[in-house]
């Protein structure tokens, strides 16, 4: 798999270094062909991608029509080093930015949707509806961000309603396992330029993949529903207020979960006496106010999250009625920052040729999360002296969270060369605990935590950027982000909290436009350094129940490469190379396991995409199209044991189709070889013969797709 890899990159590589020193221009020296501008907002200001010094991949509005995507985890694909570990059910999907991740109350890696941190990854992917962008900005943030970046941060942006003309799209895919996903969206202005209204929406479904062979039926089908709805007012021409409300109310099926000895043998086949559900609501309002000032701007974003989810499960994963689940979530969030930044064409003079630009904001947030979770046993399951069914509450917990944060940050410019960076953080927050474990019949004493804790932390961040030319920047930084500590529903007896988790990142890049800038080309190297790395572990009290604990040390280095190349008229290739070498330092410790030099779980230790899309017009008004794309996955194991992995493996994508100026139909193809994989999988010592639960990868689905635009 890697020589193939390597060598279908140099394969590509030599034509790319040729057409690098090719100039893109006519006989008048007018630039004919340029690889698109992208914009991003990594550091919280509007920037070309190319000038940022961050490591960030930027997958645009039309990348994500164009693949396909309809997940924040299918636009990663694009982005090297950015692993998800996600369950049948959306609610667990996972963010790991080149080793660091963490389980879903506590991400390592957080995801913004219009400004608005989801402090939970239970509400990080959702359906993409009317989305402008999504932006993967890797290495930690909490200069800027705060808690829980320290892996980096999930950038989803939406797009903004005309204030020009309607315009509107409504499509409708059909294929394989009964998928059905019709989307339609519309945008325009309300009254004159001032006011416009932005309305997309859409209903998901498609059947499961895996067959429960005790009911002849399928375990893990997807449904959803989903809205967003927009108001921009600009009431003059240095104001304006954007209102987003989004929803989506998604009815799944059970989790595909089975021995992962029995999934290698049989993939896409589970059996079990119990099918359950996993359902899941959210609603989330946000308000958005600009000014933007002769020499200072000001941004206030407030948002709500509102969610609650509801599980149901066979936890014994067996024909034999012994254990099932129920469990029930909901949280309501808020979160307020006010932000002042320097106008973009509004340096400060320092000294001589020396000039700042400059940001400063302040961030509030509270969130209320409560969980009651019960386990069913049958009789004697427990114990042979307990001859009844046993409900074990594990837990009933009420989690309360408040805290603030203050950050400036100062970008000094030293001629029209050199740049530096000086940013710093600080951040406040308490939380409460009041956590419950019981039995009923109460066969032991309950156990109750009712407790409080502070965590205070600084984080600073220092970057140097050198323009060796208008298309050529050489940058360094040094950052230090940390995970919040915090507590866990339900625990071990002496685990009930954590501490936080704290590293310095070392990065060195490099970002360049070739050939009369119809190649980009960016690259960069890191090294992380951990202490009091948090790890995911499986509760030996309680199935199918994690908690997080401190392990101690770990390191990771690596390296990121990312091309993009506008060939010729109407054709693009793509090429992205990501290499992380992330484990465990000396004396570490997971779960009573000594687990010193043990890679890091989740971590690929290399991912790669490669494709191209190749457009060409029949006639005046209709045009054709084809794409393919690759994703490469390396080796990786599930668990901090390092026991258990997935090889590697690699999965192809493709579709074709025909474009008019309004209507356009196409035929896809997704996992053409129909690899099997299982992704993801956790401990489940006693219950599993293998001693893990697995879910498989999703095999090959195909259908077709047609749409109308204006």
């Amino acid at each position: 798999m890697r020589r193939r890899l390597i060598a279908f990159m140099v394969a590509f590589g030599a034509p790319m270094a040729a057409l690098a020193q090719q100039p893109a221009q006519d006989d008048q020296g007018v630039v004919r062909l340029r690889v698109p501008p992208i914009t991003v907002t990594a550091e919280k200001e509007p920037e070309n991608v190319q000038k940022a010094p961050v490591s960030v991949t930027a997958v645009t509005k039309d990348t994500l029509e164009a693949s396909g995507a309809r997940t924040v985890s299918d636009a990663a694909e694009f982005a090297p080093n950015t692993y998800f570990s996600e369950f049948g059910a959306r609610k667990l999907s996972n963010p790991r930015f080149r080793g660091v991740g963490a389980g879903p109350l506590n991400p390592g890696v957080t995801t913004y949707i219009d400004g608005v941190p989801q402090l939970t990854a239970n509400t990080s992917s959702t359906e993409l509806a009317d989305v402008e962008r999504i932006e993967f900005v890797r290495g930690p943030q909490s200069a800027l961000y705060g808690r829980n970046s320290l892996g980096g941060v999930v950038n989803i942006v939406s797009t903004r309603p005309s204030l020009d003309r309607w315009t509107g799209s409504a499509i409708a895919p059909f294929g394989s396992f009964g998928t059905a996903d019709v989307r339609a969206s519309v945008s325009g202005p309300l009254a004159g330029n001032r006011l416009a209204l932005g309305i997309s929406g859409g209903y998901a479904r498609r059947d499961g993949f895996t067959e429960n062979t005790v009911t002849g039926s399928d375990l893990d089908s997807r449904s959803a529903s989903f809205t967003k709805t927009q108001l921009l007012w600009t009431p003059s021409s240095t104001w304006e207020t954007r209102f987003i409300l989004s929803s989506e109310r998604a009815r799944d099926g059970d989790y595909a979960l089975q021995d992962l000895g029995s999934l290698r043998a049989q993939p896409f086949v589970a059996a079990r006496d119990y099918e359950g559900f996993t359902h899941r609501d959210i609603l989330a309002p946000t308000v958005i106010v600009h000014r933007a000032g002769r020499q200072v701007d000001f941004t206030s974003t407030t948002g709500f999250v509102s969610w609650e989810t509801s599980d149901r499960t066979d936890l014994d994963y067996t024909p034999l009625p012994l254990i099932t689940r129920a469990n029930d979530e909901e949280s309501l969030q808020f979160t307020q920052e006010f932000r002042a930044a320097s106008s973009r064409d509004a340096s400060m003079a320092v000294a001589g040729d020396v000039t700042m630009r400059w940001q400063a904001g302040l961030f509030l947030f509270a969130q209320d999360y409560d969980q009651n979770a019960v386990n069913t046993f049958s009789p004697y399951v427990l114990s042979e002296f307990v001859p009844f069914q046993t409900l074990q509450r594990s837990p009933t917990a009420a989690l309360d969270d408040t805290g603030f944060g203050v950050y400036g940050r100062g970008t000094f410019q030293f001629g029209s060369r050199f740049d530096g960076t000086i940013g710093l953080r600080a951040d406040r927050e308490s939380k409460r605990a009041l956590l419950e474990t019981s039995y009923e019949p109460m066969i032991a004493p309950p156990t109750v935590v009712d407790q409080e804790k502070s965590f205070t932390d600084v984080s600073p961040q220092f970057t140097a950027a050198y323009h060796v030319s208008p298309s050529q920047m050489i940058y360094a930084t040094a950052a230090r982000g940390f995970k919040a500590g915090g507590f866990n529903a339900a625990s071990p007896s002496g685990s009930e909290s954590y501490d936080p988790e704290h590293a310095w990142n070392y990065e060195v890049g490099v970002k360049t436009l070739l050939g009369s800038s119809r190649v980009s080309l960016n690259g960069s190297l890191f090294f992380i350094d951990w202490d009091d790395l948090q790890v995911y572990l499986p509760n030996p009290l309680v199935p199918a129940q994690f908690f997080v604990d401190n392990a101690g040390a770990a390191s990771s280095k690596g390296v990121e490469i990312e091309l993009n190349a506008r060939l010729l008229q109407g054709c693009d290739f793509f090429t992205g190379f990501g290499y992380t070498n992330a484990r465990f330092g000396a004396g570490s410790m997971s779960g009573g396991l000594d687990v010193t030099d043990h890679r890091l779980p989740n971590t690929p230790d290399y991912t790669a995409n490669v494709g191209g899309q190749y457009s060409v017009a029949f006639t005046e008004a209709v045009s054709g199209y084809a794409r393919a794309e690759i994703v490469f996955r390396g080796d990786y194991f599930y668990d901090d044991s390092n026991a258990e992995g997935q090889d590697a493996y690699s999965l192809s994508n493709f579709r074709f189709g025909a474009r008019g100026k309004r209507l356009f139909a196409e035929a896809w193809l997704r996992n053409a070889f129909d690899t099997t994989y299982i992704p993801t999988a956790i401990a489940y010592p006693g219950l599993a013969p293998s001693g893990y639960l697995g879910e498989m990868g999703a095999p090959r689905t195909f259908g077709v797709r047609a749409g109308v635009t204006f």
